[in-house]
């Protein structure tokens, strides 16, 4: 299975900030990484978290897979990310901050 595009988002700063979601795993990117966007995700996605840097989901809670996998692995993630799919290009290069629940698309 080619998972190779579910990680084409490179953490960076600055930019237009989506008016996003819940912050549930605090802190931000440090620096360049891969970074997971996904509409939702469920058991069948936590092998992709391991090579996450952080990760976005349109659609989560604090008690969601995608908050609960995060913790665990202690990574930034930003859930109820509405529309973060669409808004989101593959290649694009974003800024991840958990601790304010906020997306930057850089480029």
């Amino acid at each position: 299975m080619d998972v190779g595009h579910l990680f084409d988002h490179r953490a960076q700063a600055f930019g237009e900030q989506l008016e996003v979601g819940l912050a549930d795993r605090p802190g931000a990117v440090p620096g360049p990484g891969d970074i997971l966007v996904a509409p939702i995700t469920d058991p069948s996605w936590t092998p992709l978290f391991v090579a996450a840097s952080a990760v976005v989901v349109d659609v989560g809670a604090p008690f969601s897979h995608a908050a609960i996998v995060s913790r665990e692995l202690g990574i930034p993630c930003v859930v109820s990310a509405t529309d973060a799919t669409s808004r989101i290009t593959d290649g694009a290069t974003i800024e991840v901050d958990g601790t304010a629940a906020t997306v930057t698309i850089v480029g």
